[in-house]
């Protein structure tokens, strides 16, 4: 399939795609006239590369990672390595945990008068 088509069946920018081959993240055959030619299992792993980012893995980690994803298999250095991501992301949502039960304290605690103006309640 062409740049375009991933695109669309991928959900993302064809930038994006673009950055991703840029970063070896992603490959691309090309055609005789310099297209980018893609097979069907591309789809698959630009929604992978999706959700590592947004995740919060960076490029270079995930160009370290998806040999081993690619090969099916993993090492000890890659299995620390998603587990030390796995740790972090579990930090990160017990922060936002934090934060939205601290949101729900102060809606709790304040109401809204006719004026617009915000009141502690008492």
């Amino acid at each position: 399939m062409r740049i375009g088509e991933l695109a669309e069946r991928a959900g993302v920018s064809v930038r994006a795609l673009r950055y991703y081959e840029e970063q070896g993240l992603l490959h691309a055959e090309r055609s005789g006239s310099g297209q980018r030619r893609y097979a069907a299992p591309a789809v698959e792993r630009v929604r992978l590369i999706q959700m590592l980012y947004a995740a919060g893995l960076t490029s270079r980690t995930i160009a370290e990672l998806l040999p081993c994803v690619d090969a099916g298999v993993s090492t000890p250095e890659s299995r620390a390595r998603l587990a030390s991501e796995r740790d972090r992301i579990d930090g990160q949502i017990a922060e936002l945990t934090r934060t939205r039960d601290r949101l729900d304290e102060v809606i709790r605690s304040t109401y809204r008068t006719d004026n617009g103006c915000v009141h502690r309640a008492a």
